[in-house]
């Protein structure tokens, strides 16, 4: 205890305030409460940015005359005037309370950004920002914005950006934590200062760079051949003036990535899913963002382009390319597969592994003899190891190999000369447009890297030929509209991604951020069941997302419904969801109701699962008749009666499951049992014996008179399940693993018990199959061949 009196005196002697100006440093605080010394404490710390409520102490209870009381928690105070402690962890702007301060506007005419709020979190270096001056109905004026970064000397030199017609866009570099931003705005249409200049305007805004590192990065790749000289297509005076090295390739490649970037967390941010974007891998290196990095050589953590040579020389690549295009050529190849191949080789690809990649391929070559782009190819999709996008180089020379760039390269018009580069699908007459054609139908073959078919409107139907008007306030003369150009180019005459490809996002792995919950990728199965009445219910342990609905015939999906929470302060997806074929139907054209409808059923682990005909799941065909619940002897018919709802004799129904399996082994045959238990009130199940080797044979299902039942056939080994009786343990549903047929199954009870996988554990994948809320196991559907190869589970009310 005296060590402890002695160890308290120290500490309160050891306190000091924070003002080193004042002579108090020697000076001991007070007895009179301890609450002054963490007010004190507290009151130079920056705000925290979590509520008081959720914070708790890990410090121990102050003994006071003999009981144990936990400390009084202060009221937050203002800040300490003169205070300079500097917090280890700061979620505040600032760790100084007078720099956290914003200035107000200079003037009615300082920049007010609108795409933005101040204090916003955002998870991409480059930031699209636009705004406005004053009241552009009343006074549209053009002039100048000039953004300014807090660190200039080592983030980012300021940059210019037009304004017109008093709105403006522009790109904000980011480095991770707080990033304090002026823009300063300038016109000749506005007085000058006394000494004769131009007079700006300013405005400031916070914002706090938190990268995602921890969702998988979308690798961005060179591809060349094994004797490429690693040059692209460029006319003369472009070579001269930039140069067509594979150094400059790999600037244009990565500025391009981040106009990607930055142009999907603006999309998912317009839809209400956050700044949500997918990322890049990094690497410390040259900077190329700005110009000024590039030409002085400063380092810093910038997006990593891995080069890659393949074994394929570049006329064989060539001949690949024209082989696709011309089934009747003598050389078959497939340029997907060889940049695949290559691919996988150099980052070594394990098995379970998944890599997300965007290749260029920079040996295509624009052959006017031929009218043809040759080694290239727009394609994107992939296998569970890789999602791979791949697209030619023939447009890169128009691509801005920095942010100062992004304005000239998009409003240059210079016609684009096909003695030297290709005129791709007659869209690219100009270099803008040909900027369009390549950074944006690239991005549409990542959109199919990503999961997402082509849609009703967006990138992924070519409307990426108005990617230029998310970056630039001006458009000029398109050769491909004959039309003379925009002044104000304004959200509504943007593209962007459709609202499906968005809800795919969302789950998406890539675009996975902090606060997520992390699916269960063990289980990422959905299952569903027709039941009475027209309606579908469906089942996901990671929540339905959404559902799209298609027509018979159509290669668009135009219907969907969303299942989304639109609280952001609980995302949870619904477990269960019930639809209703008529509900379905109302959302049709009139001439389109009656016609056969599939569905796609997405899940919270980006998982989907497609029924191919509502109709013919909700059909009789998978609804069974089952027996009346007979009475056990000795036992009261009313209490029965009452405990389940239904009368004796009543028929009842039962409905088939989503199948597992393809029923589809010589010999197979169908099988269907239900439970005795589901009938006899006096039938109780014991146990579960299970027939399984390198796949699961059969199951029997033992009673308590000593009656058996057989679902598929005896082989293999045997093992038996047995449930707990006493406590009234039933079995709830099943873990099954399964593909071409049935691997192995897990018996989950009603006492929360799991029976451990019988069979195979590794074969197929995991599927979860359960009776919704209020119904109930009743029996098992499928067939069995060597092995069970199809299995369905019955339910019933």
């Amino acid at each position: 205890m005296a060590f402890l009196k002695d160890l308290r005196r120290r500490s309160r002697a050891s306190f000091r305030t924070s003002d080193s100006s004042k002579d108090s440093s020697n000076s001991v605080p007070s007895q009179k409460s301890s609450s002054t010394l963490n007010s004190a404490y507290a009151s130079s710390t920056p705000p925290s940015s979590h509520p008081a409520a959720s914070s708790t102490t890990n410090l121990p209870a102050i003994r006071t005359n003999g009981t144990s009381s936990a400390p009084p928690v202060p009221p937050r105070p203002a800040a300490l005037p003169g205070s300079n402690r500097n917090s280890m962890i700061a979620m505040s702007p600032s760790a100084s309370t007078s720099a956290m301060r914003i200035p107000q506007p200079s003037s009615p005419f300082a920049p007010k950004i609108t795409s933005v709020t101040d204090g916003s979190i955002v998870h991409s270096k480059i930031v699209v920002v636009s705004g406005e001056i004053n009241e552009p109905q009343l006074r549209p004026m053009d002039g100048n914005i000039t953004v300014h970064h807090d660190k200039d000397g080592y983030a980012f030199p300021p940059t210019n950006w037009p304004v017109s017609d008093s709105y403006f866009k522009a790109l904000v570099y980011l480095t991770p934590g707080w990033n304090k931003l002026r823009f300063d705005f300038s016109s000749s249409k506005l007085s000058q200062s006394s000494n004769g200049s131009m007079q700006t305007h300013s405005s400031y805004l916070m914002l706090n760079y938190l990268p995602l590192n921890s969702a998988p990065p979308l690798q961005l790749v060179i591809l060349v051949g094994k004797d490429s000289p690693c040059t692209f297509d460029a006319t003369p005076a472009r070579v001269q003036n930039e140069g067509n090295d594979l150094s400059v390739a790999i600037r244009k490649f990565r500025m391009a990535a981040h106009l990607w970037q930055a142009f999907t967390a603006e999309q998912m941010y317009r839809h209400k899913f956050g700044r949500r974007c997918f990322r890049y891998e990094e690497e410390w290196q040259t900077g190329t963002l700005s110009i000024r990095d590039w030409e002085s050589g400063i380092q810093k953590n910038e997006t990593r382009v891995h080069v890659v040579r393949c074994e394929h020389s570049v006329a064989e690549l060539r001949d690949a390319n024209l082989a696709q295009q011309n089934e009747k050529a003598a050389k078959k190849g497939d340029l997907f597969g060889i940049a695949g191949d290559a691919i996988r080789k150099y980052f070594n690809i394990r098995p379970g592994q998944k890599h997300y990649v965007a290749c260029l391929l920079l040996d295509s070559h624009w052959d006017k003899q031929a009218g043809t782009i040759t080694a290239h190819a727009a394609l994107g999709g992939g296998s569970d190891d890789l999602k791979l996008a791949i697209f030619g180089s023939h447009a890169l020379q128009s691509y801005p190999s920095c942010i100062e760039e992004v304005v000239p390269a998009f409003t240059d018009c210079t016609k684009t000369d096909t003695n030297f580069v290709a005129n791709d699908c007659n869209e690219s007459g100009s270099s803008w447009e040909a900027a369009n054609i390549g950074i944006g139908a690239h991005l549409h073959e990542v959109g199919h890297l990503l999961g997402s078919p082509h849609q009703e409107n967006g990138v992924m139907l070519r409307d990426y030929v108005r990617l230029n008007r998310t970056f630039c306030i001006r458009e000029p003369y398109s050769t491909r509209t004959k039309s003379p150009g925009m002044r104000v180019c304004k959200q509504e005459d943007e593209c962007g991604w459709h609202r499906l490809d968005i809800l795919r996002y969302r789950y998406h792995p890539c675009f996975r951020m902090p606060g997520d919950e992390l699916p269960n990728t063990a289980d990422d199965g959905i299952q569903y069941y027709g039941v009475d009445g027209g309606r579908l219910i469906v089942l996901a342990p990671s929540g339905i997302a959404f559902v799209e609905i298609r027509i018979d015939g159509a290669d668009l999906c135009h219907h969907w419904s969303e299942y989304l929470n639109p609280d952001p302060r609980n995302a949870a997806l619904p477990r269960q969801v019930t639809l209703n074929e008529a509900d379905i139907r109302a959302k049709l054209p009139e001439d389109k109701k009656k016609g056969r409808i599939s569905l796609q059923i997405w899940s919270g682990s980006a998982t989907n699962v497609e029924i191919k005909d509502l109709g013919e799941v909700l059909s009789q065909k998978n609804i069974i008749v089952l027996p009346p619940v007979k009475l056990a002897p000795k036992q009261d018919e009313g209490m029965v009666m009452s405990m389940m709802g239904k009368s004796f004799g009543d028929k009842r129904q039962g409905f088939k499951g989503k199948k597992l399996g393809a029923s589809s082994m010589d010999g197979s045959k169908p099988q269907e049992i239900i439970l005795q238990s589901c009938i006899y009130q006096s039938k109780l199940l014991l146990s579960v014996k299970v027939w399984a080797g390198a796949a699961l044979d059969g199951l029997e299902f033992c009673y308590e008179d000593g009656s058996t039942q057989l679902f598929g056939k005896t082989g293999g080994s045997s093992a038996e399940f047995a449930l707990d009786t006493r406590r009234g343990e039933t079995i709830l549903g099943f873990a099954v693993r399964a593909g071409a047929w049935v691997d192995g199954i897990e018996f989950l009870t009603s006492t929360g018990r799991r029976s451990g996988m019988y069979g195979n554990p590794n074969g197929g994948s995991l599927h979860t199959l359960m009776a919704p809320r209020g119904y109930q196991l009743a029996g098992l559907s499928g067939s069995c061949g060597p092995w069970i190869d199809g299995l369905q589970m019955i339910i019933t009310r």
